[in-house]
């Protein structure tokens, strides 16, 4: 742990993030161009991205350093709290001791702002005028909107219908801070009057929403796009919460034997297990890593490991990951969130080197977690957290009937107060399990690219 230390401030805030590539066995296959199939570089992307980012997303160095600027509003919420489940271990009646990350502390109320501050600050020190993104469930679009407003750049928001429509108040963050949301598939982009010409009355997805807001932000000189999960760079700037976690169990005297994360893009789970990861990599201790999935967007579970397009309009370059493929659409389960259809490229090769355990759940089981948990603990979770809170008690109830004693970690990666509508649906019995079935997921796959198999 003393790397660890070394990377802390007098504050135990992290001074640089943690870069897994350095330490990965064999680096995951390239991105290829949308058009050329070929390898892309950092000039395909500089239309996108500002060159900081680009640079982060390829690099190979272990340690990023964050600078002064990003640290210094990341003080407002950071540290955030490690805290030990005593009343749910009590609860449930298990040997296991269970802990988990809160990143509801944050002033969007999840771990989103860990990324949305550095790429505003990124973005300001090029120049760029306006930030073009898309959102699922809100979280992501609220914290890019006020890191936005913090660094004086226009925020414009393509969040997917289903959302727009159940999660007014994420919606009415956005607009209360500066930020223009659009609700997606929308008639002000080529994609998305492609999508309603085909399908009016659409749902949308990320994958629609990601081509709307990348057409926008490519056909604009002074602006650029931003995501909240999926890439290299994004992962990296969430490893803040890792970090400290390694710390704050070292001041408990404790190490984690499980660590259990949602997984919808992969940005929290990355963010609480790669350090852990990195470390075992390098020679440390060996530790279960449980990626839980939804099993109506079971990308991990069912997906396909394959080069596919990162949107639905075939703009973003190919990534290789496990996807459903970019065509899927998802149901309107309430983990919106988790509602992309492909995994971190990084994530993706993790889980085929070996390192990750995906297992998929039911929206029913995962909303039973969440209100157990609030009950026991008094915090709200987010439907997405939910799923971390399942894999987690699921984890500590095997420990229950084995007699083991297991130190468990979890990341409660946001707070449920924007999403009481679905916890209203959940008590009121009008939530239900949806499964993507195998059918399904052979139709999407049908379309993959045949580049790079």
């Amino acid at each position: 742990m003393d790397q660890v230390k070394y990377l802390l401030d007098e504050d135990r805030l992290p001074t640089a993030w943690y870069n897994i590539a350095a330490d990965l066995p064999t680096p995951p296959p390239p991105p290829l161009h949308p058009v050329t199939g070929q390898p892309i570089g950092p000039a395909d992307l500089a239309p996108l991205f500002p060159m900081a980012l680009i640079m982060q997303e390829v690099s190979t160095e272990r340690h990023i350093e964050i600078p002064e600027e990003v640290r210094s509003i990341y003080r407002q919420w950071r540290p955030t709290p490690l805290y030990r489940a005593r009343r749910l271990e009590r609860a449930l009646d298990t040997p296991a001791k269970i802990y988990y990350k809160y990143e509801g502390v944050s002033p969007a109320g999840s771990h989103k702002p860990n990324t949305a501050v550095p790429q505003a600050y990124y973005n300001k020190q090029e120049g760029v005028k306006r930030i073009i993104t898309e959102t699922g469930a809100g979280q992501w679009g609220s914290s890019l909107a006020l890191a936005g407003s913090w660094f004086g750049i226009e925020i414009v928001v393509y969040m997917v219908k289903v959302s727009y429509q159940q999660k007014p108040y994420r919606r009415a963050l956005m607009e209360n801070v500066g930020a223009t949301v659009i609700a997606s598939p929308s008639p002000t982009t080529n994609a998305g009057r492609a999508i309603l010409a085909s399908t009016p009355d659409s749902t949308g997805s990320l994958g629609i929403a990601i081509s709307e807001a990348v057409e926008v932000a490519a056909q604009d000189p002074d602006a650029r796009y931003a995501l909240g999960s999926v890439l290299n760079h994004v992962l990296l700037h969430q490893t803040v919460i890792g970090l400290e976690a390694q710390a704050q169990l070292e001041m408990a005297g404790d190490y984690p034997d499980i660590i259990v994360g949602a997984t919808g893009g992969g940005s929290n789970f990355a963010g609480i297990t790669f350090p852990f990861i990195g470390a075992k990599l390098r020679g440390g201790r060996d530790v279960r890593i449980v990626a839980v999935e939804p099993a109506a967007c079971p990308s991990l579970t069912k997906g396909r490991y394959a080069y596919d397009y990162g949107d639905t309009a075939r703009m973003a370059p190919m990534v290789k990951m496990h996807t459903l493929g970019h065509t899927f659409v998802p149901s309107g389960f309430h983990a919106g969130g988790l509602r992309y259809h492909g995994m971190s490229p990084m994530v993706s090769h993790l889980v085929q080197l070996g390192h990750i355990e995906p297992t998929a759940m039911q929206q029913l089981e995962t909303f039973a977690a969440g209100v157990q948990f609030s009950r026991a603990e008094g915090i709200v979770p987010a439907p997405e957290a939910n799923h971390a809170v399942a894999g987690a008690i699921r984890e500590a109830l095997r420990c229950k009937e084995t007699g083991e004693s297991r130190t468990i970690l979890f990341n409660l990666c946001g707070h449920g107060h924007f999403d009481m509508q679905a916890y209203m649906d959940y008590h009121a019995g009008r939530l239900h399990d949806f499964e993507y079935s195998d059918e399904e997921v052979a139709m999407a796959l049908a379309g993959l690219p045949s580049v790079g198999a």
